[in-house]
Protein backbone atom coordinates (compact mmCIF):
# COMPACT_ATOMS: atom_id res chain seq x y z
CA UNK A 1 0.00 0.00 0.00
CA UNK A 2 0.89 3.43 -0.36
CA UNK A 3 1.53 5.86 2.50
CA UNK A 4 -1.47 7.68 3.39
CA UNK A 5 -1.36 10.67 1.21
CA UNK A 6 -2.18 15.08 1.69
CA UNK A 7 -5.59 16.11 0.44
CA UNK A 8 -6.10 19.96 -0.25
CA UNK A 9 -10.00 20.62 -1.31
CA UNK A 10 -9.71 22.89 -4.46
CA UNK A 11 -11.02 24.35 -7.28
CA UNK A 12 -9.72 23.53 -11.08
CA UNK A 13 -6.21 25.36 -11.24
CA UNK A 14 -5.62 28.19 -14.29
CA UNK A 15 -3.06 25.05 -15.65
CA UNK A 16 -6.08 22.53 -15.91
CA UNK A 17 -7.95 23.87 -19.54
CA UNK A 18 -4.53 22.81 -21.17
CA UNK A 19 -4.91 19.29 -19.82
CA UNK A 20 -8.92 19.23 -20.09
CA UNK A 21 -9.16 19.80 -23.56
CA UNK A 22 -7.38 17.73 -26.88
CA UNK A 23 -4.53 19.61 -28.34
CA UNK A 24 -5.32 21.17 -32.17
CA UNK A 25 -2.73 20.08 -33.99
CA UNK A 26 -1.01 23.13 -36.15
CA UNK A 27 0.85 23.21 -39.70
CA UNK A 28 3.82 25.12 -40.33
CA UNK A 29 3.85 28.66 -39.03
CA UNK A 30 5.79 31.43 -38.51
CA UNK A 31 5.81 32.66 -34.88
CA UNK A 32 5.09 36.23 -33.87
CA UNK A 33 7.68 37.76 -31.41
CA UNK A 34 5.97 38.62 -28.50
CA UNK A 35 9.20 40.54 -26.48
CA UNK A 36 12.41 40.95 -27.29
CA UNK A 37 14.47 39.37 -30.02
CA UNK A 38 15.57 36.18 -31.42
CA UNK A 39 19.65 35.84 -30.73
CA UNK A 40 21.42 35.56 -33.97
CA UNK A 41 23.57 32.41 -33.09
CA UNK A 42 20.73 30.27 -31.82
CA UNK A 43 19.95 28.32 -34.76
CA UNK A 44 18.44 25.15 -34.60
CA UNK A 45 15.51 22.62 -34.10
CA UNK A 46 13.38 22.13 -30.67
CA UNK A 47 11.23 19.06 -30.37
CA UNK A 48 9.81 18.81 -27.41
CA UNK A 49 6.94 15.77 -26.58
CA UNK A 50 4.14 15.23 -24.25
CA UNK A 51 0.23 13.71 -24.06
CA UNK A 52 -2.20 15.58 -26.07
CA UNK A 53 -4.94 13.63 -25.82
CA UNK A 54 -6.10 12.68 -22.35
CA UNK A 55 -10.14 12.10 -23.72
CA UNK A 56 -11.93 10.24 -26.62
CA UNK A 57 -15.61 10.02 -27.43
CA UNK A 58 -16.56 11.74 -23.70
CA UNK A 59 -13.71 8.65 -21.64
CA UNK A 60 -11.33 10.22 -20.03
CA UNK A 61 -7.95 8.27 -19.52
CA UNK A 62 -6.35 7.39 -15.77
CA UNK A 63 -3.50 8.75 -15.99
CA UNK A 64 -1.17 11.50 -17.63
CA UNK A 65 1.08 9.07 -19.03
CA UNK A 66 -1.62 7.65 -20.86
CA UNK A 67 -2.12 10.36 -23.23
CA UNK A 68 -1.53 10.46 -27.19
CA UNK A 69 1.28 11.84 -28.12
CA UNK A 70 2.34 14.96 -30.26
CA UNK A 71 5.51 16.88 -31.05
CA UNK A 72 6.39 20.17 -31.15
CA UNK A 73 8.78 21.40 -34.00
CA UNK A 74 10.24 25.01 -33.45
CA UNK A 75 12.55 25.97 -36.07
CA UNK A 76 14.78 29.06 -35.21
CA UNK A 77 16.61 30.91 -37.96
CA UNK A 78 17.88 34.07 -37.46
CA UNK A 79 15.18 36.70 -36.89
CA UNK A 80 12.45 34.02 -37.16
CA UNK A 81 10.78 30.35 -35.81
CA UNK A 82 8.78 28.35 -37.55
CA UNK A 83 6.63 25.96 -35.52
CA UNK A 84 4.77 22.30 -36.64
CA UNK A 85 2.87 20.43 -33.85
CA UNK A 86 1.04 17.12 -34.58
CA UNK A 87 0.38 13.84 -33.21
CA UNK A 88 2.20 10.51 -33.31
CA UNK A 89 0.26 8.38 -35.71
CA UNK A 90 0.14 5.04 -33.48
CA UNK A 91 -1.63 2.37 -34.47
CA UNK A 92 -3.73 2.55 -31.51
CA UNK A 93 -4.07 6.55 -32.09
CA UNK A 94 -5.73 5.78 -35.84
CA UNK A 95 -7.79 2.88 -34.47
CA UNK A 96 -9.63 4.96 -31.58
CA UNK A 97 -9.55 8.21 -34.18
CA UNK A 98 -11.65 6.02 -36.38
CA UNK A 99 -14.11 4.32 -33.42
CA UNK A 100 -13.96 8.12 -31.51
CA UNK A 101 -13.75 6.16 -28.42
CA UNK A 102 -11.15 4.56 -26.50
CA UNK A 103 -9.65 0.57 -26.79
CA UNK A 104 -6.86 0.18 -25.52
CA UNK A 105 -5.20 -0.70 -21.78
CA UNK A 106 -2.35 1.71 -20.80
CA UNK A 107 -0.11 2.73 -17.61
CA UNK A 108 -3.51 3.90 -15.50
CA UNK A 109 -6.17 2.81 -17.82
CA UNK A 110 -8.03 -0.60 -18.20
CA UNK A 111 -9.69 -0.78 -21.78
CA UNK A 112 -13.69 -0.24 -21.45
CA UNK A 113 -15.98 -2.85 -21.01
CA UNK A 114 -17.02 -6.01 -19.10
CA UNK A 115 -13.97 -7.64 -17.88
CA UNK A 116 -14.19 -10.98 -20.04
CA UNK A 117 -13.78 -8.81 -23.05
CA UNK A 118 -11.09 -6.88 -21.89
CA UNK A 119 -8.82 -9.63 -21.04
CA UNK A 120 -6.08 -9.74 -23.51
CA UNK A 121 -6.43 -6.64 -24.95
CA UNK A 122 -3.00 -4.92 -26.08
CA UNK A 123 -1.74 -2.00 -24.18
CA UNK A 124 -1.52 1.19 -26.58
CA UNK A 125 2.01 2.50 -27.35
CA UNK A 126 1.18 5.64 -26.88
CA UNK A 127 4.72 7.49 -28.05
CA UNK A 128 4.45 10.64 -25.79
CA UNK A 129 7.18 10.83 -23.83
CA UNK A 130 10.39 11.85 -25.12
CA UNK A 131 12.67 12.12 -28.74
CA UNK A 132 15.70 11.83 -30.07
CA UNK A 133 17.01 12.26 -33.40
CA UNK A 134 18.83 9.18 -34.51
CA UNK A 135 20.50 9.21 -38.27
CA UNK A 136 17.08 10.64 -40.42
CA UNK A 137 14.59 10.22 -38.59
CA UNK A 138 13.17 11.73 -35.24
CA UNK A 139 12.24 9.06 -33.25
CA UNK A 140 8.89 9.63 -30.60
CA UNK A 141 9.89 7.61 -27.48
CA UNK A 142 7.43 5.84 -24.71
CA UNK A 143 9.34 3.52 -22.43
CA UNK A 144 6.43 0.40 -22.72
CA UNK A 145 7.02 -0.22 -26.51
CA UNK A 146 9.37 0.20 -29.45
CA UNK A 147 10.21 4.02 -31.08
CA UNK A 148 8.05 5.45 -33.85
CA UNK A 149 9.80 7.32 -36.63
CA UNK A 150 8.70 10.63 -37.51
CA UNK A 151 10.37 12.76 -40.45
CA UNK A 152 12.63 15.03 -39.41
CA UNK A 153 10.97 18.47 -40.97
CA UNK A 154 7.10 17.56 -41.29
CA UNK A 155 6.83 15.37 -38.30
CA UNK A 156 4.97 12.54 -40.66
CA UNK A 157 4.58 9.26 -38.58
CA UNK A 158 6.67 6.64 -40.60
CA UNK A 159 5.62 3.97 -38.40
CA UNK A 160 6.87 1.54 -35.76
CA UNK A 161 10.99 1.74 -36.17
CA UNK A 162 13.27 0.31 -33.35
CA UNK A 163 16.51 0.93 -33.97
CA UNK A 164 19.31 -0.81 -36.22
CA UNK A 165 19.83 -4.01 -34.77
CA UNK A 166 17.74 -4.18 -32.30
CA UNK A 167 14.50 -5.95 -31.76
CA UNK A 168 11.04 -4.14 -31.90
CA UNK A 169 10.90 -4.41 -27.71
CA UNK A 170 9.72 -1.75 -25.04
CA UNK A 171 13.22 0.84 -25.35
CA UNK A 172 13.38 3.51 -22.84
CA UNK A 173 12.35 7.10 -23.44
CA UNK A 174 15.54 8.28 -21.51
CA UNK A 175 18.51 7.26 -24.25
CA UNK A 176 22.32 9.49 -23.20
CA UNK A 177 24.34 10.21 -26.27
CA UNK A 178 28.25 10.41 -25.32
CA UNK A 179 28.93 13.85 -27.07
CA UNK A 180 32.13 13.18 -28.03
CA UNK A 181 32.20 9.40 -29.43
CA UNK A 182 28.71 10.14 -31.03
CA UNK A 183 27.36 6.63 -29.27
CA UNK A 184 23.91 6.49 -27.66
CA UNK A 185 23.01 4.32 -24.89
CA UNK A 186 19.67 3.24 -23.60
CA UNK A 187 17.86 0.46 -21.61
CA UNK A 188 14.35 -1.40 -21.69
CA UNK A 189 12.37 -3.51 -19.42
CA UNK A 190 11.20 -6.89 -20.76
CA UNK A 191 8.28 -8.15 -18.79
CA UNK A 192 7.50 -11.98 -17.81
CA UNK A 193 7.48 -13.70 -14.79
CA UNK A 194 10.98 -12.03 -13.92
CA UNK A 195 11.47 -8.85 -15.35
CA UNK A 196 14.88 -8.62 -17.31
CA UNK A 197 16.97 -5.18 -18.01
CA UNK A 198 18.05 -4.52 -21.71
CA UNK A 199 20.89 -2.58 -22.31
CA UNK A 200 21.71 -1.19 -25.67
CA UNK A 201 24.96 0.82 -27.06
CA UNK A 202 24.75 2.21 -30.36
CA UNK A 203 27.20 3.97 -32.64
CA UNK A 204 27.34 7.30 -34.17
CA UNK A 205 25.15 5.87 -36.96
CA UNK A 206 22.55 4.69 -34.88
CA UNK A 207 23.08 0.55 -35.62
CA UNK A 208 23.68 -1.35 -31.74
CA UNK A 209 27.23 -2.15 -31.54
CA UNK A 210 26.27 -4.19 -27.91
CA UNK A 211 23.56 -5.52 -26.44
CA UNK A 212 23.11 -7.23 -22.71
CA UNK A 213 20.32 -8.30 -20.98
CA UNK A 214 20.22 -8.60 -16.99
CA UNK A 215 17.86 -10.47 -14.62
CA UNK A 216 15.82 -8.21 -12.08
CA UNK A 217 14.76 -8.35 -8.66
CA UNK A 218 10.86 -8.91 -9.44
CA UNK A 219 8.83 -6.30 -11.91
CA UNK A 220 10.47 -3.09 -11.00
CA UNK A 221 9.47 0.32 -12.27
CA UNK A 222 12.45 1.98 -13.59
CA UNK A 223 12.45 5.28 -15.79
CA UNK A 224 15.90 6.44 -16.38
CA UNK A 225 19.47 5.52 -15.87
CA UNK A 226 22.34 7.91 -15.43
CA UNK A 227 25.86 7.81 -18.05
CA UNK A 228 28.70 8.13 -15.54
CA UNK A 229 32.15 8.31 -17.35
CA UNK A 230 32.97 4.97 -17.98
CA UNK A 231 29.80 3.37 -16.55
CA UNK A 232 26.04 3.16 -16.92
CA UNK A 233 24.04 3.23 -13.67
CA UNK A 234 20.66 1.87 -12.67
CA UNK A 235 18.83 2.38 -9.62
CA UNK A 236 16.00 0.07 -9.18
CA UNK A 237 13.48 1.79 -6.78
CA UNK A 238 10.69 -0.37 -4.39
CA UNK A 239 7.67 -0.35 -6.63
CA UNK A 240 7.41 -3.89 -7.77
CA UNK A 241 4.29 -4.97 -9.52
CA UNK A 242 1.54 -7.51 -8.85
CA UNK A 243 0.98 -9.07 -12.12
CA UNK A 244 -1.89 -10.97 -11.97
CA UNK A 245 -5.01 -8.47 -11.32
CA UNK A 246 -2.83 -6.62 -14.44
CA UNK A 247 -2.69 -9.46 -16.62
CA UNK A 248 -6.65 -9.96 -15.85
CA UNK A 249 -7.58 -6.69 -16.43
CA UNK A 250 -8.81 -6.23 -13.09
CA UNK A 251 -6.26 -3.30 -12.35
CA UNK A 252 -4.05 -1.06 -14.69
CA UNK A 253 -0.32 -1.11 -14.50
CA UNK A 254 -0.06 2.18 -11.98
CA UNK A 255 -2.56 0.71 -9.76
CA UNK A 256 -0.61 -3.15 -9.82
CA UNK A 257 2.34 -0.65 -8.59
CA UNK A 258 2.79 -1.07 -4.74
CA UNK A 259 5.40 1.19 -3.19
CA UNK A 260 7.67 -1.95 -0.78
CA UNK A 261 10.26 -0.22 1.09
CA UNK A 262 11.64 -3.04 2.42
CA UNK A 263 13.26 -4.02 -1.06
CA UNK A 264 15.67 -1.22 -0.72
CA UNK A 265 17.13 0.96 -3.47
CA UNK A 266 18.83 -1.88 -5.70
CA UNK A 267 22.21 -0.02 -7.30
CA UNK A 268 23.52 -2.09 -10.62
CA UNK A 269 26.51 -0.80 -12.01
CA UNK A 270 27.93 -1.45 -15.54
CA UNK A 271 30.79 -1.05 -17.76
CA UNK A 272 29.06 1.31 -20.57
CA UNK A 273 31.90 -0.44 -23.43
CA UNK A 274 30.98 -4.37 -22.65
CA UNK A 275 27.21 -3.72 -20.68
CA UNK A 276 28.77 -6.17 -18.09
CA UNK A 277 28.09 -5.79 -14.81
CA UNK A 278 30.50 -4.26 -12.63
CA UNK A 279 28.87 -4.28 -9.00
CA UNK A 280 25.56 -4.29 -7.05
CA UNK A 281 24.72 -2.66 -4.38
CA UNK A 282 21.79 -1.95 -1.98
CA UNK A 283 20.45 1.89 -0.32
CA UNK A 284 17.48 3.02 2.14
CA UNK A 285 14.06 3.15 -0.17
CA UNK A 286 13.49 5.93 -2.58
CA UNK A 287 11.78 6.70 -5.75
CA UNK A 288 13.06 8.90 -8.52
CA UNK A 289 11.60 9.63 -12.23
CA UNK A 290 15.01 10.92 -13.74
CA UNK A 291 18.37 11.62 -13.54
CA UNK A 292 20.72 15.07 -14.13
CA UNK A 293 23.79 13.84 -14.95
CA UNK A 294 26.77 11.55 -14.03
CA UNK A 295 30.68 12.12 -14.30
CA UNK A 296 33.51 10.19 -12.50
CA UNK A 297 35.61 12.28 -9.90
CA UNK A 298 39.35 12.46 -9.27
CA UNK A 299 39.11 10.06 -6.50
CA UNK A 300 37.51 7.17 -8.30
CA UNK A 301 33.82 7.84 -6.69
CA UNK A 302 30.89 8.06 -9.13
CA UNK A 303 28.71 11.54 -8.93
CA UNK A 304 24.95 11.16 -10.23
CA UNK A 305 22.71 13.76 -9.31
CA UNK A 306 18.62 13.15 -9.19
CA UNK A 307 15.15 13.87 -8.13
CA UNK A 308 14.48 12.26 -5.20
CA UNK A 309 11.10 11.59 -3.34
CA UNK A 310 10.79 9.95 -0.20
CA UNK A 311 8.11 7.23 -1.61
CA UNK A 312 5.64 6.49 -4.56
CA UNK A 313 3.23 9.48 -3.68
CA UNK A 314 4.24 10.76 -6.86
CA UNK A 315 2.41 8.15 -9.07
CA UNK A 316 -1.04 9.29 -7.54
CA UNK A 317 0.13 13.36 -8.25
CA UNK A 318 0.75 12.30 -11.88
CA UNK A 319 -2.37 10.42 -12.25
CA UNK A 320 -4.38 13.38 -10.89
CA UNK A 321 -3.25 15.78 -13.31
CA UNK A 322 -5.28 13.53 -15.95
CA UNK A 323 -8.18 14.99 -14.06
CA UNK A 324 -7.26 18.69 -14.68
CA UNK A 325 -6.48 19.17 -10.65
CA UNK A 326 -4.68 17.69 -7.86
CA UNK A 327 -4.58 16.84 -4.39
CA UNK A 328 -1.51 14.85 -3.28
CA UNK A 329 1.33 16.81 -2.48
CA UNK A 330 4.20 14.53 -3.59
CA UNK A 331 7.73 16.63 -3.33
CA UNK A 332 11.02 15.82 -4.97
CA UNK A 333 14.32 17.37 -3.94
CA UNK A 334 17.48 17.65 -6.10
CA UNK A 335 19.97 15.06 -4.60
CA UNK A 336 24.04 14.71 -5.44
CA UNK A 337 25.16 11.10 -4.42
CA UNK A 338 28.62 9.78 -4.58
CA UNK A 339 28.80 5.64 -5.38
CA UNK A 340 32.36 3.37 -5.35
CA UNK A 341 31.48 1.64 -8.19
CA UNK A 342 33.43 -1.51 -7.26
CA UNK A 343 30.95 -2.24 -4.66
CA UNK A 344 27.99 0.24 -5.69
CA UNK A 345 27.61 1.35 -2.68
CA UNK A 346 26.98 5.37 -1.27
CA UNK A 347 29.60 6.28 0.49
CA UNK A 348 28.11 10.06 0.08
CA UNK A 349 24.44 11.89 0.05
CA UNK A 350 23.58 15.53 -0.37
CA UNK A 351 20.94 17.32 -0.68
CA UNK A 352 21.62 20.23 -3.61
CA UNK A 353 17.81 22.03 -3.84
CA UNK A 354 15.53 21.13 -0.91
CA UNK A 355 12.69 22.93 -3.20
CA UNK A 356 9.93 20.83 -5.01
CA UNK A 357 10.96 20.55 -8.69
CA UNK A 358 12.11 18.04 -11.07
CA UNK A 359 12.71 17.57 -15.18
CA UNK A 360 17.07 18.14 -14.38
CA UNK A 361 19.31 18.66 -17.76
CA UNK A 362 22.64 19.70 -18.09
CA UNK A 363 24.24 21.02 -21.81
CA UNK A 364 24.69 17.90 -23.91
CA UNK A 365 28.30 18.37 -24.36
CA UNK A 366 28.72 17.43 -20.35
CA UNK A 367 26.42 14.37 -20.64
CA UNK A 368 28.70 11.39 -18.60
CA UNK A 369 31.10 14.31 -18.18
CA UNK A 370 32.10 16.69 -15.30
CA UNK A 371 29.35 19.80 -14.95
CA UNK A 372 29.12 22.96 -13.44
CA UNK A 373 25.47 23.94 -14.01
CA UNK A 374 22.26 21.90 -13.52
CA UNK A 375 18.63 23.20 -14.66
CA UNK A 376 15.45 22.52 -13.51
CA UNK A 377 11.56 23.08 -13.12
CA UNK A 378 10.99 24.00 -9.66
CA UNK A 379 7.29 24.52 -7.67
CA UNK A 380 6.62 28.15 -6.95
CA UNK A 381 6.25 29.02 -3.35
CA UNK A 382 3.25 27.65 -2.11
CA UNK A 383 2.82 26.08 -5.60
CA UNK A 384 3.18 22.49 -4.50
CA UNK A 385 0.28 22.81 -1.45
CA UNK A 386 -2.11 24.88 -4.26
CA UNK A 387 -2.09 22.16 -6.71
CA UNK A 388 0.01 24.36 -8.89
CA UNK A 389 2.58 22.50 -11.32
CA UNK A 390 6.23 23.74 -11.72
CA UNK A 391 6.18 27.92 -12.37
CA UNK A 392 9.62 28.65 -11.82
CA UNK A 393 12.83 27.73 -13.97
CA UNK A 394 16.11 27.38 -12.35
CA UNK A 395 20.17 27.53 -12.93
CA UNK A 396 22.01 25.67 -10.13
CA UNK A 397 25.84 26.36 -9.38
CA UNK A 398 27.38 23.03 -8.42
CA UNK A 399 30.52 25.13 -7.80
CA UNK A 400 29.10 27.91 -5.62
CA UNK A 401 26.18 25.51 -4.41
CA UNK A 402 23.68 27.97 -4.66
CA UNK A 403 21.13 28.24 -7.68
CA UNK A 404 19.51 31.18 -9.73
CA UNK A 405 15.77 31.30 -10.84
CA UNK A 406 13.33 32.83 -13.23
CA UNK A 407 9.46 32.67 -11.62
CA UNK A 408 7.93 32.62 -14.76
CA UNK A 409 4.58 34.71 -13.43
CA UNK A 410 1.30 33.90 -11.60
CA UNK A 411 -1.04 31.27 -13.80
CA UNK A 412 2.14 30.43 -16.06
CA UNK A 413 3.61 27.21 -16.44
CA UNK A 414 7.21 25.57 -17.95
CA UNK A 415 7.86 22.90 -18.75
CA UNK A 416 11.73 21.71 -18.87
CA UNK A 417 14.29 23.73 -19.73
CA UNK A 418 16.89 22.86 -21.97
CA UNK A 419 20.09 24.28 -22.78
CA UNK A 420 21.32 25.31 -26.15
CA UNK A 421 25.17 25.97 -26.11
CA UNK A 422 26.27 29.25 -27.47
CA UNK A 423 28.59 28.11 -30.71
CA UNK A 424 30.17 31.73 -29.98
CA UNK A 425 31.13 30.98 -27.08
CA UNK A 426 34.24 28.86 -25.64
CA UNK A 427 32.17 27.43 -22.45
CA UNK A 428 29.79 24.83 -23.40
CA UNK A 429 27.67 25.86 -20.11
CA UNK A 430 26.85 29.00 -21.37
CA UNK A 431 23.74 29.88 -23.65
CA UNK A 432 20.55 29.48 -23.98
CA UNK A 433 17.19 28.18 -22.36
CA UNK A 434 14.06 27.28 -23.59
CA UNK A 435 10.83 26.30 -22.27
CA UNK A 436 7.78 25.97 -23.36
CA UNK A 437 4.96 28.32 -21.21
CA UNK A 438 1.33 28.02 -20.97
CA UNK A 439 -0.48 31.06 -19.68
CA UNK A 440 -3.06 30.00 -18.10
CA UNK A 441 -5.33 33.53 -17.66
CA UNK A 442 -4.84 34.10 -21.62
CA UNK A 443 -5.16 30.16 -22.77
CA UNK A 444 -2.14 30.48 -24.71
CA UNK A 445 1.35 28.64 -25.20
CA UNK A 446 4.95 30.18 -25.95
CA UNK A 447 8.45 29.47 -26.61
CA UNK A 448 10.49 31.15 -24.00
CA UNK A 449 14.55 31.94 -24.95
CA UNK A 450 16.02 32.85 -21.72
CA UNK A 451 20.00 33.92 -21.34
CA UNK A 452 21.04 30.51 -19.04
CA UNK A 453 23.43 33.14 -17.09
CA UNK A 454 20.87 35.90 -16.70
CA UNK A 455 17.42 33.93 -15.65
CA UNK A 456 16.68 37.06 -13.09
CA UNK A 457 16.49 39.34 -16.45
CA UNK A 458 13.17 37.42 -17.90
CA UNK A 459 12.67 35.88 -21.39
CA UNK A 460 14.96 37.57 -23.86
CA UNK A 461 12.72 36.53 -26.63
CA UNK A 462 8.92 35.12 -26.19
CA UNK A 463 7.15 33.58 -29.07
CA UNK A 464 3.60 33.05 -29.11
CA UNK A 465 2.50 29.26 -30.87
CA UNK A 466 -1.17 29.45 -32.54
CA UNK A 467 -2.61 27.00 -30.49
CA UNK A 468 -1.76 25.20 -27.05
CA UNK A 469 0.43 23.22 -26.19
CA UNK A 470 -0.28 20.57 -23.54
CA UNK A 471 2.40 20.70 -20.81
CA UNK A 472 4.73 18.02 -22.09
CA UNK A 473 7.41 15.85 -21.04
CA UNK A 474 10.84 15.68 -22.78
CA UNK A 475 12.79 17.01 -25.62
CA UNK A 476 15.89 17.79 -27.32
CA UNK A 477 17.77 20.65 -29.57
CA UNK A 478 18.84 19.39 -32.81
CA UNK A 479 21.61 21.49 -35.07
CA UNK A 480 21.96 19.55 -38.77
Amino acid sequence: MLNPVTTVPRSQPAWGRAVLQPAIEFASTVLPVLEGEIPDRLQGVLYRNGPARLERGGQRMGHWFDGDGAVLRVQIQPGRAIATYRYVHTAGYDAETTSDRLLYANYGSTPPGPWWERFGKPIKNVANTSVLVMGDRLLALWEGGAPHALDLETLETLGEAPPEGVSPQPYSAHPKRDAASGEVYNFGIEFGRQARLHLFRHGANGRAIATAAHDLPGIPLIHDFALVGRYLVVLVPPVRLQPLPVLLQFKSLSDGLTWQPHEGTQILVFDRDTLALVSRAEAEPWFQWHFGNGAEEADGTLRLTLVRYADFQTNQYLQEVASGTTQTQAKGTYVQLRLNPHTGHVVASETLVDVGCEFPTVANACMGQPWRYSHLALHRPGGLERGDLFGVIARYDHHAQTYATLDCGDHRYPTEPLLVSDRGNSDVEQGWLLTVVYDGDRHQSEVWIVASDRLADGPICRLQLPQVVPPSFHGTWHTS
